[in-house]
C-alpha cells in the first residue's frame, strides 16, 4: 500500500504564488512517475506537470502552465513539489498528486492518487 499526503493549497490573488508538496509513504519500491493533475467541476482531470524516470528524469508540462509552474522531485524523500507562480483565475482547481510505482515484493507498477488540495485564485 502506498499513501500520498498533499499540502500547500489555498487562496491567492492573481499574480500570486503557491507551492504544493506531495510525499509518498508506504511499501514503496521504485517510483517511475510523479505528477500533478488538476480538475474543475464538470471537466476531466488534466495533467499539469510530471516527472518521468528515476535517475535521468524527464519533465513535462501542460502548455497552459509552461513558464509559470515548475515541478521538482526529491527522490530521497519520495516527494514531488509544484511551484506555481503568476497564478491566474483559470488555475483554480483541485490539484491531485499522482505516483506510478512498484511496491516491495511486487514489481508491477501501479498508479496511486492523493486526496487533492484546493487551489483558488481570486481577487
Amino acid at each position: 500500500q502506498v499513501d500520498l499526503a498533499e499540502s500547500g493549497g489555498g487562496v491567492v490573488q492573481p499574480g500570486g504564488s503557491l507551492r504544493l508538496s506531495c510525499t509518498a509513504t508506504g511499501n514503496i519500491g521504485r517510483i517511475t512517475v510523479m505528477a500533478w493533475f488538476r480538475q474543475t467541476p464538470g471537466n476531466q482531470r488534466e495533467m499539469v506537470a510530471n516527472t518521468v524516470g528515476y535517475t535521468n528524469i524527464a519533465y513535462n508540462y501542460n502548455e497552459a502552465v509552461k513558464g509559470r509552474f515548475t515541478i521538482s522531485r526529491d527522490n530521497a524523500k519520495n516527494t514531488v513539489y509544484l511551484q506555481m507562480n503568476d497564478l491566474r483565475p483559470e488555475d483554480t482547481a483541485i490539484y491531485y498528486c499522482n505516483v506510478f510505482c512498484s511496491t516491495i515484493g511486487d514489481q508491477r507498477p501501479l498508479s496511486y492518487w492523493g486526496q487533492g488540495t484546493q487551489v483558488t485564485v481570486s481577487s
